[in-house]
Order: C-alpha cells, then sequence, then structure tokens
C-alpha cells in the first residue's frame, strides 16, 4: 500500500484541541476527556459525510500536534454515519480504545486497510 499524508490535530492523552485550517493548525476547543488516539485529516482530501477533510487517527505513542506524517494505511474505522475515519500504525496497540471511544449508536467497526484504500478512492483522495 502506498504511504498516505496526513496531519495531527489532537495529540494522544490531551484535551487541548486544535483544527486544520488554511494549511496550518490553529487552536480548536479544550475537549472534557482527552483524546485516547492521535487524531488529525489527510490534507486535500473531502469527507462529503461532513463536507471537511477525512479524519485519520494514528495509533500508538503520542504525537505532537502539527506532525505531518506519512505512512501506509492499517484500516478503516467505519461509523454507520459515513464519517469514516483512516487509521494508521498497529490495530493491537489502540484500536479496543478506538472503538470504545464511540458510543453503540455510531456503529463503530473496524475495517481492512483494503476498505480504507477503497473507499478513499470512491472519494477520489
Amino acid at each position: 500500500m502506498r504511504p498516505r499524508a496526513g496531519v495531527v490535530e489532537w495529540t494522544a492523552g490531551q484535551r487541548e484541541r486544535f483544527i486544520w485550517q488554511d494549511g496550518r493548525v490553529v487552536p480548536y476547543r479544550v475537549e472534557p476527556l482527552p483524546a485516547p488516539v492521535n487524531y488529525g485529516c489527510l490534507p486535500g482530501t473531502l469527507n462529503p459525510a461532513d463536507g471537511a477533510e477525512v479524519d485519520a487517527v494514528w495509533l500508538g505513542a503520542p504525537r505532537a500536534v502539527g506532525d505531518r506524517v506519512e505512512a501506509p494505511v492499517s484500516g478503516l474505522l467505519w461509523l454507520a454515519d459515513g464519517d469514516h475515519k483512516v487509521i494508521f500504525g498497529a490495530l493491537q496497540e489502540g484500536a479496543a480504545a478506538l472503538l470504545a471511544w464511540f458510543p453503540p449508536d455510531r456503529g463503530a467497526d473496524l475495517r481492512s486497510a483494503e476498505a480504507a484504500e477503497a473507499w478513499l478512492a470512491d472519494l477520489g483522495a
């Protein structure tokens, strides 16, 4: 699988959240709970479910806000509302925490790297 480029907007273990805007990360808000994983986006993509860049998560050790990461996709967090998240990193390093982060009504399910790439291809990414 070819590497995909993303940017970290929210560091695992932190409450302060940033967003990607106009080519840089800017402060967004402080969340009530810390992120269980590193969270961000794939700049230059668009998810029609929410009209924003495709969301991405990096499992494993915390990464700094603003880190630009290029890595192969390891899976897809599929959600019933279509706001899927592309997963990077070893699935055994945080997949359970990632699934637990979403309430049952969102229908969170882990899918393969191939499913993630197929979904991205359908989006033209």
